[in-house]
């Protein structure tokens, strides 16, 4: 059987060609997309200043329990060093501490970026002095060559630096170099544990063995030291979270990207090769229906197909795992030098992806040929020639359960779209697009009938004689038809719904970003932030109406905690540990200024007084309030974005935008509990009728006394916004082409097929006193047809998938977007199709009549 299957590849090289390449790059896409899904599962960065310390133990960024990440770093107290270094096999336990810091030149920021740390920290990378001596008291400073040198600074010399919103002068006491160093100011310890937005914590550990140690066993044994604190211990290169705490949340956020596109493109994948080869095999129905009438068994049969297909698609997919790990790995530089995920993440995807890339493909061609071969096979010998003439069965039961219960699971998720939060909805909009896509695929040649009779006199009308024939072919092969209307559906669908899904989730992002903006002016800084003690210089200014803070960061609503139970057996204790108390509720946060924020900000009290947010208070916004049972005057248990728990007393309710509602806390509470301890932002109202002109050039005066500020308006910040949702809605746009480059590549692939495969019909009509401008023109008909039904279908599943997506995000059943987008798919679509065919048409009539008369199918 093996050896007709190789016989069959070598006679109908066209159609199993095409399922080769939809294969093939099915195949890699879905390697590529596990790959990612591998790195960012290993989250593997090496360590560059944590390398000399194989040991490292740091802040657990994760919720106690739970899978959700904290906004900042989590950080260690600093008892834990002494703890750590008693530990049996610890040779020494180092901290690493990290602060802004920026050196100045002529009272402006030199370049590159710095950060500030302690001097204790150069064991851990190593680093090296070449020249000079450590600093060891305050107002000492050791930098490395590349800044001093762009500072205009020698050792001994004096350097202007501004840490943590302090600015002095400090003496350079040494230049140090080694892996790490770049871009690092060095203080003495004892400054150094005074400038952290928390004095008394540690960023992380490096922890030294004895020599002859047993790494294994120090680990467990610093673990054990540090159990009930919220540490995490790390060696090899888990120790690259510790360095950049971005490292956990990227991972996650590559993990969903790859989990979203890559089950995109596996289903894609399914629809494409079960087109493709469904189309191919119907090709062969005569050659099927004459070996069913010579005897061939039904079990034969489709053990030929199955053998054939396996042939293919073990090629393709053997191939396919070359180049989708090198496609991977670009895709990772890629969000890389975008900012979606940290650069120290690095591509690691083994066997798995490889395994899952060419299991789905192999199991997509075996399937899709069993089902492709099931109707030839329970065809009686006696109607299978006649089957085999014109192909006009299509119905099954089978076939209409997979279609009610995709289009059923596809209404049930729009339903749920439409009532998610904005941000969360395209979650459940893009397996909803796949859902309708199959559905409608699995009543392809039904829904090809009706398309057909719909365009049927319009068609007519215009084109005449080559319509009619054009019509009387669709008729008469609605199947074919179907197949290659199919391709059509899923590149315009996917296209329209993927990119406008895009456009509206950006413009409800950019929508809440503008109803909460109402300040005139903004400052910023180009040294790390603003000190918070600044707000109200800001506010003292003539002509300013109000000013607050703004710092964003993200914190958790604490669940109830379990009520009091009585004395029960061992068997209750049991089922009562399994009682679920509530999951935590995680809410983004911003730190303002009572006596600014109803003026200088958008936010409004539904309930209670936002000029109440002073000490330990919070305004949550309404819904959230509801749902976890809070009522003003309540104390509401919260853990900050640095995991601290803290117990704030609920001032004010708020409304916001669904999907984006956001806390208020007092400003003094959160900045501690940031990353830098300072303020990314002090937004500014003016007074009614103040000289905006002259407004700006009093704020900008402040940067005398605070260096690196940066005044700002509104049109600069909505900029702003603009392009970081541009950027991350680019990066989304790169995957979702790929996947939609493939579906392309399918749907020439199958009008390149549909068209050969006629070589024997054009050669009769040739006969029969046709010219190949007729049969063209009647192509040409036929690729409108196939064309508009598609588009049709396309613009169907779009709509299906983006009117409860935009009512999630914008409110509206229209969704956002430029009409040049549709514009653009609809042409585009229409040229690949009409080109396609007519190409193809016109390299088949190239052949003679007569020399076509033998020419296998």
């Amino acid at each position: 059987m093996i050896g007709l299957a190789l016989r069959g590849l070598r006679h109908h090289r066209n159609g199993f060609l095409a399922s080769f390449v939809a294969l093939f790059f099915g195949a890699a896409i879905v390697v590529a997309c596990g790959g990612l899904l591998e790195t960012g599962v290993h989250a593997a960065a090496p360590p560059h200043r944590l390398a000399a310390a194989p040991i490292v133990v740091t802040g657990d960024q994760f919720y106690p329990d739970e899978g959700d990440e904290f906004a900042e770093r989590v950080r260690l107290d600093a008892g834990l060093v002494d703890r750590v270094a008693s530990v049996p096999g610890v040779a020494a336990a180092v901290p690493d501490l990290a602060f802004p810091s920026a050196v100045l030149r002529d009272g402006a920021p030199v370049e590159p970026p710095t950060t500030g740390r302690n001097w204790s920290a150069t064991r851990l990378a190593p680093l090296s002095l070449t020249e000079g001596a450590e600093p060891a008291r305050a107002g000492q400073a050791a930098l490395d060559p590349g800044l001093a040198e762009a500072a205009g600074v020698r050792v001994g010399g004096r350097v202007t630096l501004s840490v943590s919103g302090r600015t002095g002068q400090y003496l350079v006491t040494g230049l140090v170099a080694g892996p790490g160093a770049a871009g690092a100011v060095f203080l003495a310890d004892a400054e150094a544990a005074t400038l952290v937005s928390r004095p008394g914590q540690v960023d992380s550990i490096g922890v030294f063995t004895t020599p002859g140690s047993d790494p294994a066993s120090v680990r467990q044994a610093v673990e054990a030291a540090v159990a009930g604190a919220p540490a995490t211990v790390l060696t090899g290169d888990e120790r690259g979270r510790a360095e950049n705490t971005a490292v956990v949340t990227g991972s996650g956020t590559l993990i969903t990207m790859a989990a979203v596109f890559g089950g995109l493109s596996a289903g894609v994948t399914v629809f494409v090769v079960a087109s493709t080869l469904g189309l191919a095999l119907q090709q062969r129905q005569r050659e099927m229906a004459l070996l069913r009438a010579i005897g061939t068994t039904p079990a034969q049969l489709h053990r030929l197909v199955l053998g054939e297909t396996l042939v293919v698609a073990a090629a393709a997919t053997a191939l396919a795992c070359w180049p989708g790990p090198l496609l991977g790995g670009w895709l990772l530089d890629v969000f890389a030098g975008a900012g979606v995920v940290p650069e120290s993440i690095v591509f690691r995807a083994g066997w798995v992806p490889m395994a899952v890339g060419a299991g789905t493909a192999l199991l997509t061609a075996l399937g899709a040929a069993f089902i492709a071969a099931r109707g030839a096979a329970r065809t009686r010998p006696t109607e299978a020639l006649a089957e085999a003439a014109v192909r006009r069965r299509w119905f099954s039961w089978v076939r209409l359960v997979a279609a009610v219960l995709c289009l059923g699971g596809a209404v049930t998720l729009s339903l749920v779209t439409a009532n998610m939060a904005g941000p969360q909805a395209g979650s459940t909009a893009i397996p909803a697009a796949m859902l309708w896509t199959a559905g409608f695929g699995l009543l392809g040649p039904g829904l090809a009938k009706v398309s057909t009779a719909v365009l049927r006199w319009p068609l007519r009308a215009v084109t005449g004689f080559a319509g009619h024939l054009a019509m009387l072919n669709a008729r008469a092969r609605a199947q074919r038809v179907a197949g290659a209307v199919m391709p059509v559906m899923l590149a315009s669908g996917l296209a329209t719904a993927m990119i406008y899904l895009q456009t509206t989730q950006a413009a409800g992002a950019d929508r809440a970003f503008t109803e909460s903006l109402k300040a005139d002016l903004v400052l910023t800084s180009t040294t790390g932030g603003l000190p918070l003690s600044l707000v109200d210089t800001v506010a003292g200014l003539p002509g300013v109406a109000a000013a607050s803070a703004q710092l964003a960061s993200a914190g958790f609503v604490e669940p109830p905690p379990p009520p009091e139970q009585p004395a029960s057996t061992d068997e209750e204790d049991e089922d009562d540990d399994k009682k679920d108390t509530g999951d935590p509720t995680e809410v983004p946060v911003q730190g303002v200024s009572a006596e600014g924020v109803a003026r200088a900000t958008a936010f409004h009290a539904t309930s209670g007084s936002l000029a109440d947010l002073r000490g330990d208070t919070v305004a949550l916004p309404t819904s959230v309030a509801a749902d976890t049972g809070h009522a003003l005057g309540d104390r509401v248990p919260m853990r900050l974005g640095d995991g601290s728990q803290v117990s704030l007393e609920l001032v004010a309710t708020l409304d916001g935008q669904r999907g984006y509602e956001t806390a208020l806390v007092p400003a003094a509470l959160l900045v501690a509990h940031t990353d830098s301890g300072l303020l990314p932002q002090i937004v500014v109202s003016a007074e009614p009728g103040a000289d905006r002109t002259r407004l700006t050039g009093a704020l900008s005066g402040l940067a005398a006394q605070q260096p690196g500020l940066r005044v700002a308006d509104r049109e600069a910040l909505t900029a702003a916004q603009t392009e970081h949702g541009d950027t991350q809605s680019w990066m989304s746009f790169l995957v979702v082409g790929m996947v939609l480059g493939y579906a392309t590549i399918a749907l020439v692939n199958t009008q390149v097929l549909a068209t050969t495969e006629r070589r024997r019909e054009f050669t009769l009509q040739r006969l029969i006193g046709s010219t190949r401008t007729q049969v063209v023109a009647m192509m040409a008909v036929e690729a409108v047809l196939v064309a508009a039904a598609g588009i049709l279908l396309g613009l169907l599943v779009a709509a299906l998938t983006l009117v409860p997506l935009s009512q999630s995000v914008l409110g509206s059943a229209v969704p956002d977007g430029p009409l040049w987008i549709l514009l653009a798919v609809v042409g585009g679509t229409l040229v690949l199709t009409l080109g396609t065919t007519l190409l193809s048409t016109t390299l088949v009539l190239r052949t003679r009549p007569g020399d076509a008369i033998g020419v296998r199918e």
